[in-house]
């Protein structure tokens, strides 16, 4: 039986309890493995000393060495965007799948806030996967082409965490990358309560999950995980074209969605960011932005437009053009006074731009300084 990773939190828990270990001594455990991985930027798969693992009690040591691993994933591969402010992090699982995880940097001092500019400084955040593949099949998402092939295990998302923390001081987490997070639900909760507890400490208010939007998960979201932020990748204002480039629209209806985001915001008394991507003469017209405009103008919302990212023959869409773009945003804004933002290209070149992950290994990689940009989530919140 192949050994769990030491940051499944339920299973750890578990086993202590079976064996009478008090479970405070877990988030020790977990700071001892991420400092080591971080000063040695060890691949911990490969680290099995469990006795160098300080002030446990005896009991530990054995049941650890026999259930658990430091790591179950590797890190395969690292490749730098010429844009000089993303990475992307290829990284093999214990059943020999992989995923993708993405980090962005960016500088909160170039956004502004009420007119202001704003505190803060570079950091960066990370587009973690929740799936190998994913069973949404939207029609404009590479991710979709794979099929769903597996959920990962909360220790295996968190793990993506463990990895890139080696590379950057992560402060925030998106879950964007690879899969519907929200189908995979119980390991997407156990997964970000230990990325808000010690020793990571990340806030929930820097944790988005992003949904094509899994109804009856939405209405048990925010008791689950509160002031996590919700996103909902739309894409359409009304339900055919939804269904057109987002075939599981089918199960979860537009009217019955908007209902339960109701019902979220109402419970939440949180901002919804609504996931948008313009593809070229299908949503991105101005009907299109008036309809989006009238459904969503009872809601506390933020828009962010996704210029259509480029996935080879894997897609017959093509990108909107940045006047469509713009003047999208000015009917949300001056019509609807919809806070709506475009969302930065980034990662295009190592195919780690938003709808862009399937996996696949890249012949080079590139190096160089990483550049800073203004963050879409400190613009928005």
């Amino acid at each position: 039986m192949a050994l769990r990773s030491i940051f499944d939190a339920a299973e750890v828990r578990a086993e202590f309890q079976n064996a009478g270990i008090n479970s405070q001594f877990i988030p020790l455990i977990w700071k001892y493995i991420l400092s080591l991985s971080l000063s040695l930027s060890l691949s911990l798969s490969l680290y099995t000393e469990w006795d160098d693992v300080p002030s446990l009690p005896s009991s530990a040591y054995p049941l650890l060495r026999s259930k658990f691993k430091p790591s179950t994933s590797t890190l395969h591969s690292v490749f730098d965007s010429i844009d000089e402010v993303t990475t992307k992090l290829l990284i093999k699982l214990q059943n020999g799948a992989f995923v993708e995880a993405v980090i962005m940097r960016y500088d909160t001092r170039l956004g502004k806030y009420g007119g202001q500019p704003r505190p803060g400084g570079p950091r960066a955040t990370l587009c973690i996967s929740s799936q190998v593949g994913c069973k949404m099949g939207c029609k404009f998402c590479a991710t979709g082409s794979m099929g769903f092939k597996n959920n990962l295990s909360s220790g295996e998302i968190v793990e993506q965490l463990v990895h890139a923390s080696c590379l950057a001081q992560i402060r925030n987490v998106v879950f964007m990358g690879m899969g519907e997070p929200l189908n995979n639900y119980i390991a997407l909760v156990e997964a970000v309560r230990v990325m808000t507890g010690p020793p990571f400490q990340l806030s929930p208010k820097r944790i988005t999950v992003s949904t094509v939007g899994i109804t009856h998960a939405i209405k048990k979201f925010h008791g689950d995980l509160p002031n996590v932020n919700l996103a909902v990748s739309l894409h359409a204002p009304v339900q055919d074209i939804r269904c057109q480039i987002m075939p599981a629209a089918r199960a979860f209806p537009l009217e019955k969605l908007m209902d339960a985001l109701q019902e979220y915001q109402k419970n939440s008394q949180q901002k919804i960011f609504i996931e948008y991507i313009l593809l070229d003469g299908v949503n991105d017209e101005e009907q299109h932005a008036h309809q989006l405009g009238q459904l969503l103008e009872t809601f506390e919302v933020v828009v962010n437009l996704i210029p259509f990212n480029p996935i080879g023959t894997l897609s017959h869409f093509r990108t909107s053009s940045e006047q469509k773009v713009i003047k999208f945003q000015k009917i949300l804004r001056g019509t609807y006074n919809i806070r709506t933002t475009i969302r930065k290209q980034m990662g295009q070149d190592i195919s780690g731009a938003c709808g862009q992950l399937v996996v696949n290994i890249p012949d080079n990689r590139s190096n160089g300084s990483a550049a800073v940009l203004a963050d879409i989530e400190d613009l928005s919140l």
